[in-house]
Parts: C-alpha cells; structure tokens; sequence
C-alpha cells in the first residue's frame, strides 16, 4: 500500500510539478477524520477544495440487510462527509471563499431495489450538501453534489461479477447492467466527473450551489 501511494505522489508531482500530501485516516471514525483535517491545516494553513468521495455498497434485500453493513454505509457514504465538512468549514469561512464537491450517485435521486444502505446515505448527501449551500450561500463558499451514474469501479465490477455467477458472460452481464439503467448504454467516464470537479472548483461555478448534477447516460432522465 505504501508503495503504491509512494508511485502516485511522485507520478503527481511529475506531471504536475506540485508536492502532494497524502494522510491516512479511517472515514468511518470521526476522530480520524477531525486529526486528518487539523494535519492538513496546519501543514497547508488552508483548505481551498473539498471534494468527498469515500464509498463502500452492499447489496441485498432489507430483511437480509446486515446491521453492521448498513452503519458502515452510513459512516462512510454519508457521516465523513459531514464530519470533513464540519472541520474544514472554519477555514474556508475565515478567507470567504471555499468549493465543496460531494460524489453522490444517480442512487442519490433514484432508487434501486436491494441497496437500501446505498440509497439512502447518497439520498442523505444531497441534502447535507443543499443545508451546507444554503449556510454558506453568501460568503464565497459553494456547496455542490455530483451524481454519476455506473462507472467502471471496483463496486460496479463487483455487480458484473455476480451476474456472471448467474450464467452470464461478462460481456452478457455488462450488457445487462447497463441496458437496466443506461440509455446510452455507455459507462460514464472518469474524465467525465473529473471535468465538472474542475468546472464547480473554479471561479466560473460560482454561481452554482446547492445542485445535484446528473452524469449518467441518461438514467434519471426516464
């Protein structure tokens, strides 16, 4: 794991001629993530751009829902972005200017059936994400969601994977992942999110707060 953040860091700094520092901290413990943010702070002095994107899925019906799947969901989707929010906000209040990026999902306005944990944490994070907007809506500090629809991550491949314990091939089980919910029939692309990061970290998404942005193929547009 070491190894791996040590490539990164210096690949970033390669490319981008930038130090890059990289705390470690266990999202679903809030006292790690207020010693994350004092570290940076004091390192750094501030803390311009916030951008969540912590997340774990479990999928099953409600009756079969394990307790401890859902606080987890619920920590991690949900509570560490509020607790990043609450210990970062000072700062960006003290120099009256701040961007907050929240990664929901298309699950955050549409609902799936077997993943109520999932569901209702990004349910949870556009309206942390609207509360936070309006506290701050005049004072240079923006407040914004992004919902990506499938993406090809690690939680994606995982429901490839178990439809293909189904039967089907992989291409068959993609197929059908995406027909479910892609009008494009396409996976939306990291660079995709990665545009409109930049686009509401900028000054020209100043005017922005307080939105869901959809990117997902077309999926909560039916």
């Amino acid at each position: 794991m070491e190894e791996e953040i040590d490539k990164i860091k210096y690949e970033f700094k390669k490319k981008y001629n930038k130090e890059v520092l990289y705390i470690g901290a266990d999202l679903s413990k809030p006292q790690e993530i207020k010693s994350m943010i004092e570290e940076i702070l004091e390192k750094k002095k501030s803390l311009d751009i916030l951008v969540n994107n912590a997340g774990i899925q479990y999928v099953a019906p409600i009756e079969d829902f394990p307790v401890e799947k859902w606080d987890d969901i619920i920590a991690i989707n949900l509570s560490s972005s509020f607790h990043t929010i609450k210990y970062t906000i000072t700062s960006m209040k003290k120099q009256k200017w701040g961007r907050i990026i929240n990664i929901a999902s298309s699950h955050g306005l549409v609902a799936s059936a077997n993943k109520t944990g999932y569901v209702a944490a990004k349910h949870g994070l556009i309206g942390l994400t609207k509360a936070v907007a309006l506290e701050n809506a005049q004072i240079g500090i923006t407040c914004n969601a992004i919902c990506p629809g499938f993406v090809l991550t690690p939680l994606v491949n995982k429901q490839i994977e178990d439809k293909m314990l189904k039967g089907m091939t992989k291409e068959e089980a993609t197929n059908d992942l995406l027909f479910e919910k892609h009008p494009s029939l396409q996976f939306v692309k990291t660079e995709d999110i990665s545009a409109m990061v930049l686009l509401l970290a900028g000054e020209n998404g100043s005017s922005i707060t307080g939105a869901s942005l959809s990117i997902d193929g077309g999926w909560t547009a039916r």
